[in-house]
């Protein structure tokens, strides 16, 4: 029988796949808590979901420890190469960056370090318990995906063009298909050294250096002093209140404040009161979205390079100057071009029976990154440092040690001072705007997770390739919405039902008797 929305009272996991979840489940029965699930299950979808995520990304995590009450941030997000400079792109003749290939791997994956990290921190379990489900996948197989499937097809013409990814994805010059078994020997090899040795193993020891050697050799910038000096950060967390709810978010380099932004600008209205499958919401949300996306745009960047103004961006009143900006033309789609963005993302929340939550995230940016493998490490490279700027007068201008721009965005919602909602999407530009649905979805229209995750969703902006700006919107909707939204000036484009590109969002509620609740995403189902 289907349970919908599963419940639970002693802890819940909530993932894009199953056997990451079932990995998680495993290392809480066998003695570990929220931390040590949230790590296994992190590693286990770097190797089960590598078209997403894996060794060479960028992971944050935003957590609440019980026993000391606290809430906090891990920023496992990865700095540019010294050798990464505006210029360099220039004299070889380039006006942007690549978005494939070598060139675009220029910063060093966090997300090891960011594992070391919060285990050394808070932490059970060995170090080599929780790596070895991840490392049983790579060295055994594991049947592949529909999704993983899709995206194979999708980016057949990089898989091809790498010697390394096409042995992976290819029998007989074919792609493989979804139920055939895939092997990545040279990952858990990796994944061994790692295991055995920590993460010194890729910041300072074998992996480092195999690493190095062929992203020199191969003509990239990445060196070993890149590595050697690479640190993750512990940080603290972003909040605002609304309706009697707390809402978490990491800081910058991370977009989380323009979620907060949203909320501060909704708290100004009874959003209740407008029908959710109105016209009327899907213009309300598509304006409050351009309005905190213009000040993202404008100032989000590696807060150690620029002064980006939150307490003025995240206050109450400036939130009423943007809302009172909105009703100056209360039925009229305002202008806004972002830049276009990546999307490829799985994020993942694991609660225990302790209290402990981890809601986290972690992307290689596009779909197989830069679809970059340095030699025979079986690591992925992302190509997050293709979002910099050559332009020096951007907030998010390349410069050497520099953290990019950054999508990734978990999230948390409080109650009382106790987590109540962990809760997260795949999406790129979507990642805020998807999670504008879910909290409006539990916060002001009373539904459980699982159906605020599966309300008609939408998508405002850009992803590569387009030209405009859109308003996306799932065709679940009766007909005159989409009519009343493109009179309104919206440059509406309904795409397919539970379409991939609206995310893949995860969710954990726990209500006021300790009772979890799990949701998971149906869009993208493996």
């Amino acid at each position: 029988m289907l349970n919908i929305m599963p419940k639970a009272e002693r802890a819940m996991i909530a993932t894009p796949h199953y056997l990451a979840s079932s990995v998680g489940s495993a290392i809480l029965q066998k003695g570990g808590n929220a931390f040590d699930a949230a790590i296994a299950i992190s590693a286990t979808l770097g190797v089960v979901y590598p078209h997403m995520t894996g060794l060479g990304g960028d992971a944050f995590f935003l957590m609440h420890h019980a026993a000391s009450g606290t809430f906090t941030g891990f920023n496992g997000s990865g700095k540019s190469a010294e050798w990464a400079t505006p210029d360099y792109y220039s004299s070889k003749g380039m006006t942007a960056i690549p978005q494939r290939g070598i060139l675009s791997a220029i910063t060093v994956p966090g997300m090891v370090d960011a594992w070391w990290q919060v285990w050394e921190k808070y932490g059970k379990l060995s170090w080599e318990k929780l790596l070895e489900p991840a490392i049983a996948y790579a060295e055994q197989g594991f049947p592949i995906s529909r999704n993983l499937a899709y995206w194979m097809r999708k980016d057949e013409v990089f898989i091809r063009a790498s010697e390394q990814l096409s042995a992976l994805y290819m029998v007989d010059n074919e792609l493989k298909k979804e139920g055939d078994r895939l092997l990545q020997k040279d990952l858990a090899a990796t994944l061994r050294i790692i295991q055995q040795e920590g993460r010194d193993a890729f910041y300072k020891g074998a992996v480092m250096q195999t690493i190095v050697g062929h992203v020199q050799r191969d003509g990239g910038l990445l060196q070993e002093a890149d590595f050697l000096n690479f640190t993750g950060e512990w940080v603290d967390l972003l909040s605002t209140t609304y309706r009697g709810y707390e809402i978490y978010q990491m800081p910058p380099n991370s977009q989380g404040f323009t979620a907060l932004m949203m909320m501060n600008m909704l708290e100004n209205m009874e959003m209740s009161a407008v029908p959710r499958a109105s016209a009327n919401f899907y213009h309300m949300m598509s304006e409050v979205i351009k309005k905190a996306f213009r000040d993202r745009d404008l100032y989000l960047t590696d807060p150690r390079f620029r002064e980006i103004p939150l307490e003025r961006l995240l206050s109450k009143s400036y939130a009423k100057q943007l809302w009172n900006e909105i009703q100056a033309e209360p039925l009229k789609a305002s202008e806004h071009l972002s830049p276009a963005i990546g999307q490829d993302t799985a994020y993942a929340a694991v609660v225990d029976e302790e209290g402990n939550s981890v809601s986290f995230i972690q992307s290689l940016y596009f779909d197989f990154g830069a679809a970059y493998v340095p030699g025979t490490t079986g690591i992925i490279m992302q190509n997050r440092g293709s979002y910099f700027a050559l332009d020096p007068a951007s907030a998010n201008a390349l410069e050497p040690g520099k953290r990019s721009f950054h999508t990734l965005m978990p999230a948390m919602v409080t109650k009382e001072g106790k987590p109540y909602m962990l809760f997260g999407t795949q999406g790129g530009e979507g990642q805020p705007q998807t999670q504008l649905s879910i909290l409006t979805g539990v916060l002001d229209y009373g539904l459980s997770i699982q159906e605020a995750i599966a309300l008609p969703r939408w998508v405002y902006g850009r992803t590569w390739g387009e030209e405009g700006d859109a308003l996306k919107l799932e065709h679940r909707l009766e007909a005159d919405v989409y009519a009343r939204l493109k009179k309104w000036g919206h440059r509406v484009e309904p795409v397919n039902p539970w379409d991939g590109i609206m995310g893949q969002a995860q969710g954990i509620v726990i209500d006021e008797k300790g009772m979890m609740s799990g949701a998971a995403d149906r869009a993208g189902m493996v």
